[in-house]
């Protein structure tokens, strides 16, 4: 077994799921996002940790695809929010409709998500609800935090990890843990699925954070500095505004209150300040720290040791990208 065997299998339940066709407007937007691709980290992860304790793992697709249509519904409705023209290279459904109907087509992609979830036995059905709706709540808390940070300039440490466990991780540690639950696998186990899902998802988050700086733009897949650009509160900027004193400092909040007239300018000078203050260390040794939890988690679980090595060594390939 290897990881492309689940991709195929997700790919080809993506192109038999129905989410409905009248009227077009409101459903061909839904089709358009979930074929602009990604990674389906997510759903592979729940299809994964079904097969640690199971060799029906085929029982767990569709609830998987529930998971990947809840995260791209997510998607959807953030890209309205953030006024984001692009989305894996190409237009966002509201710049490609309109703000209404990216509105209304998310909103009837989280009911395809319930459909899709639906698709477990009936003994498992309440805890696999019970769990996504508390997940899916979380990643809204998430969200608006994330809009709260952008009017505060004193948002902490602490408060930065809280954001994104609940904006982007849960769902990545939900992810396993329905695989888990489909499965069969007791409680404790699940548990350690969740949190271990959530642990690596903190640390996927931070490196996205770390490579939107030092990445190589070849690989990154997108403008390098972009971050810097936007004064978006990464776990760097926010590291460096609290370790800043004195003319540092003062450079520092020169560059965020300035308007931008030289964009490499920008990026080249706060970079420089990062270097000066350590936030590189700072932010590889918070990955590490949070990488190193994840698989702690993923040790305490009793799985055969060939699948589980499946699942850890994927997961370390993610771990280790540079885009």
């Amino acid at each position: 077994m290897s990881p492309a065997t689940f991709i195929d299998a997700i790919q080809n339940q993506l192109q038999l799921t129905q989410y409905g066709q009248h009227p077009p407007e409101l459903y061909d937007p839904i089709r358009y996002i979930m074929s602009l691709g990604g990674k389906r980290i997510r759903p592979l992860m729940t299809l994964m940790a079904a097969y640690l304790f199971s060799d029906d793992w085929q029982k767990a697709i569709q609830p998987a695809l529930g998971v990947e249509v809840f995260h791209n519904f997510t998607l959807m409705h953030d890209d309205i929010m953030d006024q984001a023209p692009l989305r894996r290279g190409q237009l966002t459904v509201h710049e490609k409709w309109n703000h209404n109907i990216a509105i209304l087509s998310g909103d009837v992609m989280l009911v395809n998500a319930y459909e899709l979830l639906l698709h477990v036995e009936v003994d498992k059905l309440k805890a696999v609800m019970t769990r996504f709706n508390r997940t899916a709540a979380e990643v809204c808390e998430g969200q608006q935090l994330d809009m709260n940070f952008e009017k505060r300039w004193d948002v902490t440490e602490s408060e930065y990890i809280e954001m994104i466990r609940l904006k982007t991780s849960v769902l990545l540690g939900y992810a396993l843990e329905l695989g888990g639950l489909i499965a069969g696998a007791d409680a404790e186990t699940t548990r350690h699925l969740y949190e271990g899902g959530v642990n690596i998802g903190i640390g996927f988050q931070l490196k996205d954070d770390l490579l939107d700086v030092y990445g190589d733009p070849e690989k990154f897949g997108k403008q390098v500095g972009g971050d810097i650009l936007a004064n978006k509160k990464t776990f760097l900027l926010i590291e460096a505004l609290e370790k800043a004193k004195g003319p540092v400092r003062d450079e520092l909040t020169g560059w965020l209150n300035k308007p931008v007239t030289d964009r490499a300018e920008k990026v080249q000078a706060v970079t420089a300040i990062y270097e000066t203050l350590q936030i590189r260390q700072i932010t590889e040794s918070r990955i590490s720290e949070y990488f190193d939890k994840g698989f702690a988690n993923f040790d305490q679980i009793n799985a055969d040791p060939a699948r589980k090595t499946l699942l850890t060594q994927f997961v370390r390939q993610l771990a280790e990208r540079e885009s």
